[in-house]
């Protein structure tokens, strides 16, 4: 394909959770060609979300994906572009950005990484082999499945926990599943007290997960180890949630850097190591996690990103220092 054919536009957002539709609603307000590209869920983890309890302005809670239909709506009307697709490769090409995609390359003059995290997987025996036929990580999605049903949920931090009690609302019992300790906050863990002296849940501490027994599409035990001993648990489904993975594969081999966790490092403007690629929300080093804090820096990067655009932003990190792994001031 040669560069004429190429579409470009000013600026392509990988992503389209929270912080690229934030972005997005700042940038086509002012005209800045915008199109996303999400290779999954429109509003990413937050769509699949059961209820956001900690977004400012909803004092009852929001259910996240209304949020992130909310999000959309108002990024669309501006006049952003979301195409469901995947990119494969950024190539720094000076002035433009080549970006290899599954709808074919395309330029822009700037890019905004908003690519979020997935959910780690165990890799166990078993994960894989019953992936959606037993194995699931979003309880939202395939929790009323499960009615009427035994769980086990595997994890112990705060989406571990919070799925846990969600679930609560299909499943005759739920068995956690805790590798080492507790570790959501104290109001989740406030909680579960109730529903495990209820009886509703069963929580299992220092207990690995080692693998997923099933027969043919259903899932029927999960094989564990506690206090040296080999344990089984009778079981009609596994829910897993041990934490998050960046989505930054597909920067391999480019000279953005990355931490030693795979989150994008930036500097102060947000910006990358590659000038005019800019990261914000989730897969950035130093990231609160927080849609709040997502939504935040989307706004950020797009005012950045006007800048940029605009020649007003010179500097270019040059630095390992530059290029920070906190949070925004």
């Amino acid at each position: 394909m040669s560069d004429t054919t190429i579409p470009t536009h000013d600026v392509i957002m990988i992503g389209a959770g929270p912080a690229a539709l934030t972005a997005a609603v700042y940038t086509t307000r002012e005209d800045i060609d915008t199109l996303l590209f999400e290779r999954g869920v429109v509003g990413g983890l937050a769509a699949v979300t059961d209820k956001v309890d900690n977004y400012p302005g909803f004092p009852d809670g929001i259910e996240g994906l209304t949020l992130a239909q909310n999000l959309q709506k108002q990024a669309e009307r501006f006049g952003a572009v979301i195409e469901l697709g995947e990119v494969t490769a950024i190539h720094d090409e000076g002035d433009y950005k080549r970006l290899e995609t599954t709808s074919g390359d395309m330029k822009a003059r700037a890019i905004l990484i908003a690519t979020g995290s997935d959910y780690k997987k165990l890799g166990i025996p078993g994960e894989q082999e019953f992936y959606a036929r037993g194995v699931h990580y979003c309880a939202t999605c395939d929790g009323a499945f499960y009615r009427d049903k035994r769980l086990v949920v595997v994890g112990g931090g705060n989406s571990a926990v919070q799925e846990a009690l969600f679930l609560t609302k299909f499943a005759t019992h739920i068995d956690l599943l805790v590798r080492s300790k507790i570790k959501a906050s104290d109001v989740l863990q406030d909680e579960l007290k109730q529903f495990v002296n209820d009886g509703k849940i069963t929580v299992h501490l220092g207990m690995t997960t080692d693998e997923i027994i099933g027969e043919e599409n259903h899932v029927t035990k999960v094989v564990g180890t506690q206090d040296g001993k080999k344990k089984e648990i009778e079981t009609d489904g596994v829910f897993v949630f041990v934490g998050l993975m960046p989505n930054t594969q597909f920067l391999a081999g480019t000279n953005v850097k990355l931490d030693e966790l795979g989150l994008i490092a930036t500097d102060m403007h947000l910006q990358t190591s590659m000038r005019g690629v800019f990261a914000a929300g989730d897969v950035r080093s130093g990231a609160t996690m927080q849609i709040a804090s997502a939504v935040g820096e989307g706004a950020t990067a797009a005012l950045i990103i006007r800048e940029y655009l605009e020649g007003k932003l010179t500097h270019t990190a040059k630095s390992e220092e530059e290029l920070s792994p906190t949070p925004l001031a």
